[in-house]
């Protein structure tokens, strides 16, 4: 078990942020080991036959059941809302120290990749940068506005949690593997038992949609701990449409109106509605402006979208 324990200072430096190529590294892992990954299925089916050739570099460090992953592969992001070309500048700007050490840590056989890392590391990260490029073509690209979407969804809602709860409501519910103490964060996902005192690095956490139903963490000092969880809402992502029951709610404030509030559970754009709903987009525009104006749902921008959000009386009625 890994314990972290919070100054106050700490207390107050949980912050929040999802990162495009933690994404990726997060997919490939799934990819190469669909094993218990049903919610992803769909996608499972369509980037399977991808993996290989030109995708080499990636593949080669990103390897299943090594338990350590590069550090250098996924930065820490400095934004909440990094888009991929910001992080494939920082990663193509990784020292050869710190890419020498990250390599130096694994413990799976070194592959071409590492070597060639190892001995000049800036031609080899160029390789590298255009695998996970041809990756997120072939992988991410398609879906990634509406995984942003979710993404950004989760960073309103753990915001608003910490805002209204402190940390305890924002562990809640995380992960199985995550619990709350006091001022300790337990975290019951590694055999070797390790403990650490912050003091003053704070905490990031990081929403994942291809992490789940496991973690990825980073917690070693120095520097600021991340934790990578399973996004909020997952289910939805691959959702063609849904066919709600009928009921008392859809009579009194009409069927639309209430297959979108029900569809809210977590944040959501005009066109995850709509996708979800299988209403048009302008159907689901009108029908928020309504909600937005009789009170039941709010809006926030989160990066470049704008989520829409039940408010709490929204969430007893529906309770």
């Amino acid at each position: 078990m890994l314990t972290l324990a919070f100054s106050a200072y700490d207390l107050t430096s949980i912050r929040f942020a999802y990162s495009p190529l933690r994404e990726v590294t997060a997919a490939v892992l799934a990819a190469r080991t669909p094993a218990g990954r049903a919610l992803h299925l769909p996608w499972l089916r369509q980037v399977g036959p991808h993996l290989g050739g030109d995708l080499a570099p990636l593949l080669d460090l990103v390897v299943p059941g090594s338990g350590y992953i590069p550090n250098f592969l996924f930065p820490i992001p400095t934004t909440p809302t990094p888009d991929l070309a910001m992080e494939l500048a920082a990663l193509r700007a990784t020292p050869a120290e710190v890419v020498r050490a990250d390599l130096r840590r694994m413990t799976a056989p070194p592959q071409d990749t590492a070597v060639e890392l190892l001995d000049d590391p800036g031609p080899a990260l160029e390789r590298l940068v255009a695998a996970v490029e041809t990756f997120w073509q072939v992988a991410m690209a398609a879906h990634w506005p509406r995984m942003r979407h979710l993404l950004e969804g989760d960073l309103l809602y753990r915001g608003r949690q910490l805002a209204e709860h402190g940390p305890a409501g924002v562990f809640a519910g995380m992960h199985p593997a995550i619990r709350w103490e006091g001022r300790t964060l337990y975290l019951d996902h590694r055999p070797q038992s390790s403990s650490r005192v912050l003091t003053g690095e704070g905490l990031l956490l990081a929403p994942s949609v291809f992490v789940w139903p496991g973690l990825l963490y980073r917690t070693g000092s120095p520097g600021q701990p991340v934790i990578t969880y399973p996004v909020r809402a997952i289910a939805t992502l691959w959702e063609r449409g849904t066919t709600p029951a009928a009921g008392a709610l859809d009579a009194v404030i009409g069927r639309s109106r209430a297959v979108i509030l029900r569809e809210l559970e977590a944040p959501a754009s005009t066109s995850d509605l709509a996708r979800r709903t299988r209403l048009s987009a302008g159907s689901v525009s009108e029908q928020l402006t309504l909600l937005l104006a009789a009170g039941p749902v709010t809006k926030h921008r989160v990066g470049r979208s704008m989520l829409y959000v039940r408010t709490p009386r929204t969430q007893a009625l529906l309770g």
